[in-house]
């Protein structure tokens, strides 16, 4: 069973991985985007950090609550509202329960991704952050490891694809060959998530 304490650990690694990757992501970013999406993850989950540390919630559920609001107030352009959704939705899902099993967090993610889907209107193969968050939440049935790998997939076998959604979409065929920033955070996001989990499972 994972308690609140791994869902603030979960969003601490997370905040390190944007931190550690923020100039690569504004990098994918430039070609097909504002240049941005680094930075202003990094200013999000910095905040994120900020909140939990100040408020420290007992449940799972408002942990992740708690981020996404407030990757929802911190973080400009798509990124915020698409993300602060996947962690809200998430959040509402697992409910009060001061403790969640693998399952319940499965199925809640799976929730999460929906809503982002819906809310982005994008499908698989758009060349967005869910050609990382779906084949990744798919996997976690396997495990936490698989997840991060089939996110990190994802993300790269965006390169050869075409937008369809987003700002990348306006530049047609010359988005193309550029490796989407917003599946790339993604892979991060579920990169922390087994970080987190294997350190969990050694301390046990």
């Amino acid at each position: 069973m994972r308690d609140a304490e791994f869902f603030r650990n979960w969003m601490a690694a997370a905040a390190a991985a944007v931190e550690r990757e923020a100039d690569r992501l504004t990098e994918l970013d430039s070609p097909i985007g504002d240049a941005d999406h680094g930075s202003n993850l990094l200013r999000g989950f910095t905040a994120v950090r900020t909140a939990l540390d100040a408020e420290a919630p007992a449940a799972p559920g408002a942990v992740l609550q708690l981020a996404g609001r407030t990757l929802i107030s911190t973080v400009g352009g798509a990124s915020g509202p698409l993300y602060g959704m996947l962690l809200r939705r998430t959040g509402k899902e697992l409910g009060e329960a001061p403790e969640v099993s693998d399952e319940e967090l499965r199925e809640a993610l799976d929730q999460g991704v929906g809503a982002v889907a819906q809310l982005g209107g994008a499908a698989p193969g758009d060349k967005t952050m869910l050609d990382a968050l779906l084949p990744g939440v798919a996997a976690l049935a396997t495990s936490y490891r698989a997840a991060a790998d089939a996110a990190e997939n994802g993300a790269l076998a965006t390169v050869p694809m075409q937008a369809r959604k987003g700002r990348a979409s306006y530049l047609g065929e010359r988005s193309i060959g550029h490796q989407d920033p917003g599946a790339t955070s993604s892979a991060l996001l579920l990169g922390a998530l087994a970080d987190v989990a294997e350190r969990a499972e050694g301390a046990r």
